[in-house]
């Protein structure tokens, strides 16, 4: 190829269409759990979360419900991924060579959110969240009908590989994705470029803004216990009795069962077999969808 002007923005639009069409094909599984907020600052406070909205009985006035104001913050990142092209891999028309590699930048880019909400839901055993206490503990606190606090666990303990059991059916998700700048496909293959001129070689590179944090503890459960039918019923029905402060059911639903490839033969054996080996109905068959995450143990 003739590294000419309008050759190389031919290169350009071949690779930068690779790309988009690998970013969008990717599979990714944070939207099945994760909740994306747009960002216009480095920071941004989530003073919102701890209250549920409620509707009541229109008698009198309204009553406003005032939202407990939290100190948790989400600062954006950067994060980028670069490969390199050798000047002389497009003079010998070897540029197909890499095209793969321009193809995984998209995919890896699309997928980066995934392991970060997937990190963020296993370090939630030891990462606080909005209330100060860790996303999943023993501890969280909640006032009673009489305005007393008490504590609330979300979480089964245990020290083994971890399992999930989330509420995914609300607007607002257990996790949150913060986008900043989404990712998007740079370029420094012009001739003036600094490493066109001093190191013979092209770069193309994908980068962006973005962060992943916890919301309402509530809405999702979190264990290192074996995963058995008995662990699954006691999540189950921890969630669904929840109350928020001053007794209020809060209607929490558990619909997604989320685990990593060592429990993913237990989580299809209690929720996706209609009987038992005796021939017995699983009462949990169907209860939740099962999510296999490649990012957990």
């Amino acid at each position: 190829m003739i590294l000419n002007a309008a050759n190389l923005k031919t290169l350009n639009i071949a690779f930068n269409a690779a790309f988009k069409s690998a970013f969008a094909g990717a599979e990714t599984m944070w939207p099945k759990v994760a909740t994306q907020v747009p960002s216009t600052t480095g920071t941004e406070e989530y003073g919102w979360l701890g209250q549920f909205p409620r509707m009541r009985e229109w008698v009198g006035s309204r009553v406003a419900q005032a939202i407990s104001t939290h100190g948790y913050t989400l600062k954006n990142k950067t994060y980028e991924s670069t490969v390199v092209v050798p000047r002389e891999a497009i003079e010998d028309d070897q540029y197909g060579l890499y095209s793969p590699m321009i193809s995984e930048l998209g995919s890896s880019a699309a997928q980066h959110p995934d392991e970060l909400i997937f990190q963020l839901l296993q370090n939630g055993f030891s990462t606080a969240c909005y209330d100060g206490q860790n996303f999943f503990d023993s501890d969280h606190p909640v006032l009673d009908a009489n305005g007393n606090p008490q504590s609330v666990s979300n979480t089964g303990g245990g020290s083994g590989n971890p399992w999930f059991l989330l509420d995914t059916s609300r607007s607002i998700k257990p996790l949150i994705l913060q986008m900043r700048r989404p990712a998007q496909f740079v370029a420094k293959d012009r001739p003036t470029d600094d490493n066109v001129f001093d190191d013979n070689e092209y770069r193309y590179g994908v980068d962006g803004r973005w962060n992943v944090g916890f919301s309402f503890w509530q809405m999702a459960y979190g264990s290192q216990q074996t995963l058995d039918t008995n662990a699954f019923n006691a999540a189950y029905a921890g969630m669904s009795g929840l109350q928020g402060d001053y007794a209020k059911p809060l209607g929490i639903k558990p619909k997604l069962l989320v685990v990593g490839a060592s429990n993913r033969a237990s989580a299809l054996n209690i929720v996706s077999v209609q009987r038992n080996a005796a021939g017995a109905d699983n009462i949990n068959y169907q209860a939740v969808d099962v999510l296999i995450v490649p990012w957990l143990p």
